[in-house]
């Protein structure tokens, strides 16, 4: 009898901890989004049904809220110095999460960001961090989708996202004017070779992280020309 009510208690407690471990999680983060089967670098494992491998669905991968993964501010400053971040740029950072890359850029560099989340609450802790810091007239938040997203205006743009997601976003990073800059956390831009990669260990976690940046126009390569009969 002892050792099943040490055992109960055991699980309980694992429980508390884990769902604390993960509120904490939720309410210091950077949107990340995954396709099914798509794993965040340092990010647990997918559960349910978008990770079952035995799924036989064979329709274009959706964009999933999967994890939400904090871009420390360390390495927040290591991508705005990297796109080398004035007051003349418009930056817009898709997936924006709590807003921490937008709202730093507007207070730190003067200039006009625009940030994209599909998540409300992370629209609304966006909107509030932005008032908060006193530079709402500086910063718009947008509920998007960030493949929707207007890009037509912007010189700088953040990404903390996935491989493949990346990937469907070059079509639209390519039609950058010449003099933008993209820069990504922990993910590359398909096969586009970067301008420039920055390792930086933050202080907030202790990991090595990577910062990619690519300059525009970006150096796609030409698709293949179709055969004639």
């Amino acid at each position: 009898m002892g050792t099943i009510t040490a055992g109960v208690a055991l699980l309980s407690l694992c429980a508390i901890v884990a769902t604390g471990c993960a509120e904490r999680r939720a309410e210091d983060s950077h949107s990340v989004f995954l396709f099914s089967g798509e794993q965040a670098k340092g990010a647990a494992p997918q559960t349910g049904a978008a990770s079952d491998s035995n799924s036989t669905n064979t329709s274009p991968a959706s964009v999933l809220f999967v994890v939400y993964v904090a871009t420390p501010p360390d390495v927040v400053d290591v991508m705005l110095k990297t796109a080398r971040v004035t007051r003349d740029d418009v930056l817009c950072d898709l997936g924006c999460g709590d807003g921490r890359i937008v709202v730093t850029a507007a207070k730190r560099y003067g200039c006009l960001a625009v940030g994209y989340d599909l998540d409300p609450l992370r629209v609304q802790e966006a909107r509030k961090n932005a008032e908060d810091n006193h530079v709402a007239h500086r910063v718009r938040i947008e509920q998007k989708d960030i493949l929707e997203a207007d890009l037509s205006g912007a010189t700088v743009v953040t990404l903390y996202l996935g491989h493949q997601l990346n990937a469907r976003l070059v079509p639209r990073l390519a039609k950058l004017g010449a003099g933008a800059r993209i820069v990504s956390h922990d993910f590359p831009l398909a096969d586009i070779p970067p301008d420039q990669v920055v390792h930086v260990t933050s202080r907030t976690d202790r990991r090595v992280h990577t910062v990619y940046l690519w300059n525009c126009p970006l150096k796609v390569a030409n698709p293949r020309p179709t055969p004639t009969p």
